[in-house]
């Protein structure tokens, strides 16, 4: 069974749950940081599962061959349990693994953070080859995502801002877990997202400062889905990064805007 962590509100005024789904190395864990009680704060029942292999859930040992379509099936397996459809939100692969679910499910509403774009990780794997080529090269020889986060320098560098204490960037540094192989295969040209199959109404968020996938693709993802992209000057880690808050109050609008009750 999936780790899924719960935040009710103690006066609930919403009835639409949100579902927030983690990007790559993560876990359910990165959300209830932050996320999680500031929107069961403002009367959302708040959601978020850890993938399998990820956090506290099953299938660590056999994370290397997950694939998109095992990982979509996780949300699916989340979605059903919850009172009425979510909002649903995802961060990184997060983001590409909600697209996908929107492929064939319709929502209220979908914010996507930080996002691997519609065209997928090519851009991102082209700049790791040429600024971590010794890294790239420990994943194809390990078939593990591991080595481009596997030290805290590294960890800084992909998910978070220059001042980022190094306090926080070890403790988050720690909690990181390995990533499928199999789907980095998927989300570099296997099985990339179909923008035009999805219906569902899109927020796409982006950090300026993002290094994994920087503006120009952000803009990309917002074109794909017929909407326009909001800034933050922020690294990847946007739930995590100091102004976190800016971007929570970003969505809480965008969601009050949107009529979700």
């Amino acid at each position: 069974m999936l780790e899924l962590i719960v935040r009710q509100p103690a006066h609930p005024t919403k009835a639409t749950p949100l579902l927030f789904i983690h990007g790559a190395w993560h876990g359910a864990w990165c959300w209830d940081e932050h996320f999680l009680t500031y929107f069961a704060e403002k009367g959302y029942a708040t959601y978020a599962p850890s993938l399998r292999g990820h956090g506290k859930s099953p299938g660590k040992e056999k994370i290397r061959w997950n694939t998109a379509k095992d990982y979509v099936a996780d949300i699916a397996e989340t979605a059903v349990k919850l009172p009425q459809p979510p909002i649903i939100i995802g961060h990184s692969m997060g983001g590409y693994l909600v697209q996908k679910y929107l492929e064939t499910t319709t929502l209220p509403g979908a914010i996507l953070l930080a996002s691997v774009p519609p065209n997928g990780v090519i851009g991102t794997t082209l700049r790791m080859i040429r600024h971590f080529p010794g890294q790239f090269a420990k994943v194809n020889l390990k078939l593990s995502l591991y080595p481009l986060v596997e030290t805290a320098a590294l960890t800084r560098h992909h998910f978070f801002s220059a001042n980022m204490s190094p306090t926080l960037v070890q403790h988050y540094f720690e909690r990181l877990d390995d990533e499928s192989y199999r789907t980095f295969l998927d989300m570099l040209l296997l099985s990339l997202p179909k923008p035009d199959r999805v219906k569902t109404p899109m927020l796409v968020l982006g950090g300026r400062y993002d290094t994994i996938f920087p503006i120009k693709e952000v803009e990309a993802t917002a074109l794909a889905y017929h909407t326009k992209p909001y800034f933050f000057s922020m690294a990847h880690d946007m739930m995590l990064e100091s102004g976190w808050e800016q971007v929570a109050d970003k969505m809480a609008a965008w969601l009050e805007a949107k009529g979700i009750e």
